[in-house]
């Protein structure tokens, strides 16, 4: 097998990424009040926009990565960086009280599904998916390495 042509669809989990953050980022940057958070004040806006800065960045940097070969050390460290960074997002998002002044309904509040707890599903998915994406491609990066 060429390494030339290594192309893996489970490279579509960055382009996921860019799905779950781009919202919040462009959002994030332009009308961070409008975002629908309670409680927002000078800090929490600065850091607000501070933190989609940040999002903006990752979001342009994965989809440059997406089209790169799945060996590279560089798209395999990104990989993992998202990986960790979803991972505690979803922690994070778990264990917030309330801030999202919204309601999925009657039935899905009964069932504790809240705003926060989807949004936390979303990402503990994504930084799944790295993990799927590392394993899956792993075989290639041994093979650019000349093992096996």
């Amino acid at each position: 097998m060429s390494l030339q042509g290594a192309r893996s669809p489970l490279s579509a989990i960055f382009l996921l990424h860019i799905a779950l953050e781009i919202p919040i980022a462009i959002q994030g940057v332009w009308s961070p009040t409008s975002l629908p958070f309670l409680q927002l004040n000078n800090t929490t806006l600065v850091v607000l926009k501070l933190y989609a800065a940040l999002v903006s960045a990752s979001c342009v940097i994965a989809l440059l990565c997406y089209p790169l070969p799945e060996f590279l050390p560089g798209k395999r460290a990104l990989a993992i960086g998202l990986c960790i960074y979803h991972s505690i997002a979803s922690t994070i998002l778990y264990q917030a009280p309330r801030f999202i002044p919204m309601s999925l309904g009657a039935l899905a509040e009964s069932y504790k599904i809240t705003p926060e707890a989807v949004w936390g599903t979303l990402h503990g998915l994504v930084g799944l998916g790295m993990v799927v994406w590392w394993q899956g491609t792993v075989h290639l990066a041994a093979m650019a390495r000349g093992g096996r």
